[in-house]
């Protein structure tokens, strides 16, 4: 009668087995295998990553916006909104004044949306009737190139970047957390806009899109310059270990771009037992959470595509931490309007670029 019990083999044949298995390329794991517990990170306090905000200029028709420091290029036009500004109603409270929603949401009307994009399009080129170009963003690595029949009324493009050399657009991406990333060569007179999310900045959205506008356009990465505009902080977007791994399997440098965050509120240290909760490490709302620095991750591309650090402005501050300048899906629950990042050629820049 045959034995119910697991035949025992000599190390020698579990040794031939083995090199039969490495000479296939593949690999025997270990019956009883061990789990290795993740790494620590550097470890922070949220006020220690806090970035202050920059300080909006005003335009005659009281749209507050950033425009980009250094940025005098006479042919180009470039900013970010804020949400000051404009005839929008929906995200503010009865007392208040307008505000700038530059997104189709459900809970405003299309007709302020569009009265809100021409203000801004007035306050960065200095017309209300500059198009402005927008995509149907649905967190991709697609990028499109833009002409002057984008402009026309129709349903948007669905992409999350594009980039043109056509005179008189302006290039939208809208965001309310996600990262806005503007380029722009200095010769060849190119401009491109990008949306950065986590999953688009896993997907190397701008990165690509360097690439796209050398293979299109003939840029060199040493002409560029670009400007990230604002977006959730690393002090303030917490993410779970998907992310983590979804970013170790794309960049060699991920772990560089996570720290663990504790909770700093006096309550909690005060009285940390009130707090202990039965979900496991990570999962928890009190901490240590892991927290992603979207903007250096989509620096750290820049970099890789070519461009200098010098020629790479970190222009906002973090849209959680300063909901009475910027729209955040976060700090309000999802209830937000949309900002813009705009970039174009103007109008009347019609000169060569350089060979």
């Amino acid at each position: 009668m045959p034995s119910s019990r697991t035949p025992s083999f000599p190390g020698a044949a579990i040794r031939e087995i083995d090199a039969k298995f490495v000479a296939g390329g593949l690999v025997r794991h270990p019956r009883h295998k061990q789990t290795t517990p993740r790494p620590r990170f550097d470890r922070a306090a949220p006020e220690e990553l806090y970035r202050p905000a920059p300080s909006p200029r005003r335009a005659a028709n009281g749209v507050e916006w950033l425009p980009v420091d250094g940025w005098n290029l006479p042919w180009l036009w470039a900013g970010f909104s804020t949400r000051r500004g404009g005839v929008s109603r929906a995200y503010c409270p009865d007392d208040a004044p307008g505000e700038l929603n530059l997104g189709i949401t459900a809970d405003d009307s299309r007709e302020n949306t569009a009265a809100n994009r021409r203000f801004f399009a007035e306050a960065v080129s200095g017309s209300a009737e500059t198009p402005l170009v927008a995509l149907r963003q649905f967190h991709s690595n697609l990028i499109l190139d833009a002409t002057a029949g984008d402009a026309a009324p129709q349903m948007p493009h669905k992409a999350d970047g594009f980039m043109s050399a056509t005179p008189g657009l302006l290039l939208a991406v809208q965001t309310a957390d996600c990262i806005p990333v503007l380029v722009a060569d200095r010769k060849r007179r190119v401009v491109a806009a990008f949306h950065a999310g986590w999953r688009g900045t896993a997907k190397r959205i701008v990165e690509a899109g360097v690439g796209r506008m050398r293979l299109l356009y003939g840029s060199r990465p040493e002409d560029l310059i670009a400007a990230i505009g604002p977006g959730v902080g690393q002090c303030c977007y917490a993410v779970g270990e998907e992310v983590l791994s979804e970013f170790e399997s794309q960049f060699v440098y991920a772990r560089e771009l996570f720290r663990e965050v504790y909770s700093s509120e006096p309550i909690r240290i005060k009285y940390p037992l009130l707090f202990l909760t039965q979900r496991a490490p990570g999962h928890s709302p009190i901490g240590p959470s892991l927290h992603l620095d979207l903007i250096e991750a989509n620096r750290r591309q820049l970099l890789a595509a070519g461009l200098k650090p010098g020629a790479i402005q970190r222009v906002g501050g973090c849209t959680n931490c300063h909901p009475d300048l910027f729209f955040s899906h976060r700090a309000s629950r999802g209830h937000a309007g949309r900002m813009m990042a705009v970039i174009g050629v103007r109008a009347e820049s019609r000169k060569r670029p350089h060979a």
